[in-house]
């Protein structure tokens, strides 16, 4: 199947997109707004993209309308502050609903029964249980389409758990149970290999489809359902 771009719209697009680049790492974004409310959110479009100094990178679609700005990027833009948490296994329910569009003057925190940990240099807090979380200062925005806005922040503090802080600088990422995102799915990252692998290894594993931990059906996808997205902004 070939697909020409030019004949797509905004959700045929992203379904492409969300299909195609797997897994995806999760942003879980916290915010605050300039009156103090504190806003969380999960972003799968989300990056490194340069090492000194430390910068990453969150690209941000509207709200569910196709038009109002979200939360997390007017906090973002207004106060040039986050903190990106790590999502984890522990806390995946958690993560998934602070994606529900809530009120801008909800503490999104409160509002999904999370606690929070101060942050060091940023006002945002981060998420109490997280591993790791990256206290980030906005470092600019770049326009994307009509709708689309791409934030760059340098990460101004590494916080990361004292277990999982190995000497040399390494971090312990197979203690992490670290969550991804795949189409309109989530992933727990449970093994790791180098290469190359045996041939019998590869053999026993080709064709073989990923087990799900959820109890649905092999093949099941909540795409074009309710529980596709939290927010319902993919539609």
């Amino acid at each position: 199947m070939i697909i020409d771009s030019s004949t797509l719209n905004q959700t045929t697009a992203y379904k492409l997109l969300i299909g195609s680049i797997l897994p995806r790492a999760i942003g879980w974004v916290s915010t605050q707004s300039r009156d103090g409310v504190a806003n969380l959110a999960p972003i799968s479009f989300f990056t490194a993209v340069g090492r000194m100094p430390p910068i990453i990178s969150l690209s941000l679609q509207p709200r569910s309308d196709g038009v109002t700005l979200k939360d997390t990027f007017v906090n973002i833009r207004d106060t040039g502050e986050f903190v990106v948490n790590m999502a984890t296994l522990e806390q995946a329910h958690h993560m998934h609903r602070s994606a529900f569009e809530f009120d801008s003057d909800i503490d999104e925190f409160a509002a999904i029964g999370l606690e929070k940990d101060p942050s060091v240099v940023v006002r945002p807090p981060r998420v109490k249980g997280a591993p790791i979380a990256l206290e980030c200062k906005l470092e600019r925005i770049i326009p994307m389409g009509d709708v689309d806005n791409v934030v760059f922040g340098e990460v101004v503090r590494f916080h990361i758990r004292d277990d999982v802080y190995l000497a040399g600088g390494r971090i312990d990422t197979g203690a992490l149970q670290a969550v991804g995102r795949l189409a309109a799915e989530y992933t727990l990252v449970h093994n790791a290999f180098t290469t190359p692998l045996d041939d019998q290894l590869l053999t026993s594993l080709r064709g073989r489809r990923a087990g799900r931990l959820d109890g649905h059906e092999d093949g099941y996808s909540p795409i074009d359902s309710k529980e596709w997205s939290a927010s319902g902004a993919t539609r």
